[in-house]
């Protein structure tokens, strides 16, 4: 019988649990579209995956020299949950890898909270989750910062060392391996279509397609009958 060498599961919640990036991700293009902001998925992904919405807007500050009006951010969020409403999808197997481990486990995102909790209630994964939801807004420091995976984990009673996230972005994958955890990309979301480059302070331990193989990679995580 295998024995798991942790005791918390950490899953990031856009684009891990829920297939949201995409739809993310082309509802800002358009928005910033229509302030002559012209950037396309890759843009995204390079600079925006896995960031809180204050660093998306310091991006846009900083390399385009536009300060976005207060009623943006508003505006784009309301755009967002309609998008969110009309096609959000719960990425395949995922409720099964979650009705059936053994560990503890929990979310930790760096989405605001009611964002994270609209979205996973439109998909019916809240019932599943509700009290081990973390969000960036409760740390100090964003990811790539290991802020958000400690506080999970202390909340948790894990210590780090026996933690392993499950992270999409290049920049969760940093925190993660920051906060000396084990980490494990998903690439099979619907807006990794195309894999970055994984610079050295951001390669995990293992990447894995799709959540079917969950249990495959490491039987001991499944519960026991």
């Amino acid at each position: 019988m295998q024995v798991s060498p942790f005791s918390l599961i950490i899953f990031d919640c856009d684009g891990v649990l829920i297939d949201s990036e995409i739809i993310s991700a082309r509802m800002l293009i358009a928005a910033l579209a229509e302030r002559g902001v012209s950037i396309d998925l890759a843009y995204v992904a390079r600079h925006f995956l896995g960031r809180s919405y204050p660093v998306v807007m310091q991006t846009i500050r900083k390399d385009f020299g536009l300060d976005l009006p207060a009623r943006f951010e508003d505006d784009y969020r309301e755009a967002l949950f309609e998008g969110f409403r009309d096609g959000l999808q719960v990425i395949p197997h995922v409720r099964d890898v979650l009705e059936r481990l053994e560990q503890d486990w929990c979310v930790a995102t760096s989405s605001s909270r009611p964002r994270a909790e609209m979205s996973l209630k439109l998909v019916g994964l809240w019932p599943l989750i509700e009290d081990r939801l973390f969000t960036a807004s409760e740390v100090s420091r964003g990811k790539p910062a290991p802020d958000l995976f400690l506080h999970a984990a202390a909340r948790r009673g894990a210590a780090p060392a026996q933690c392993l996230v499950i992270e999409d972005s290049l920049t969760g994958v940093e925190a993660g391996l920051n906060a000396g955890m084990e980490v494990w990309r998903f690439t099979g979301g619907s807006h990794m279509q195309e894999v970055p480059p994984e610079p050295p302070q951001a390669r995990p331990q293992l990447r894995f397609a799709t959540f079917e193989q969950f249990f495959q990679i490491s039987p001991a995580l499944r519960r026991r009958p």
